[in-house]
């Protein structure tokens, strides 16, 4: 597809990583890791926002004080894959150790290095959003099988901003950025999340990624398989 904005916001799961990396590696590792972790960290300064803003997603008074009652509600979380705040930002402490060790090494499909080196040459200015923490973001891109990749970015964005599937978030994300909404184009592949950029005044591209679920016909978006320049 022909880009001809400014700047390009990165989904990251089933637009730059293959969804079965993120489902089937990185969230088992931070359930395996889930007690120990909460047994080693209740009470740090790290963890106290975390239980603060749990509290808040979950509507649950006691979850920022009862460790029990926290990890019975994080558990449900995981379980019922809800992309909470608070429970993005205690994956991304847990997955820190796990990055940080080299027990965990990001997936990155093989046509993403060279069109981030290629977008930025071009002076693009390339910028994520997931649902994932920002915290989390940067460790995933610092730590990847095509090496550190995070100097390519110059922005995160996460659910603090709004959810992905609200215009709203994606207009904050325009103003934050200091660029017109149409300025920039949104890949991602889920088609709610491109409908709401789209109704923000931005660009998008659909990602069709192997492993990806399949997307009805009539979305509207301009697909992409890769981000080869051939």
């Amino acid at each position: 597809m022909e880009f001809t904005g400014r700047g390009i916001l990165l989904d990251v799961e089933g637009t730059t990583s293959a969804v079965a990396y993120v489902y089937d590696v990185m969230f088992p590792f931070a359930r395996r890791g889930l007690t120990a972790y909460l047994d080693a960290h209740w009470d740090s300064p790290a963890l106290a926002g975390v239980r603060e803003q749990v509290a808040k997603d979950t509507e649950v008074a006691t979850v920022a004080t009862d460790r029990d009652v926290f990890e019975q509600e994080i558990t449900r979380l995981m379980d019922a894959d809800v992309k909470a705040t608070g429970l993005k930002q205690l994956q991304g402490l847990i997955w820190e150790a796990g990055f940080k060790s080299g027990e965990l090494v990001a997936h990155v499909f093989d046509d993403v290095p060279p069109a981030l080196e290629r977008w930025r040459a071009a002076g693009i200015d390339l910028r994520i959003y997931s649902s994932g923490s920002v915290h989390a973001q940067k460790l995933f891109f610092g730590h990847t099988t095509a090496g550190d990749l995070l100097p390519q970015f110059s922005g995160h964005y996460d659910t603090q901003i709004g959810g992905k599937r609200e215009a709203d978030s994606y207009a904050r994300i325009a103003n934050d950025w200091g660029l017109a909404a149409d300025e920039i184009l949104f890949l991602s592949d889920v088609v709610a999340e491109l409908d709401a950029a789209r109704e923000a005044g931005m660009q998008t591209g659909l990602c069709l990624r192997p492993g990806n679920a399949e997307v009805e016909a009539g979305h509207g978006h301009a697909v992409l398989e890769t981000f080869s320049a051939d």
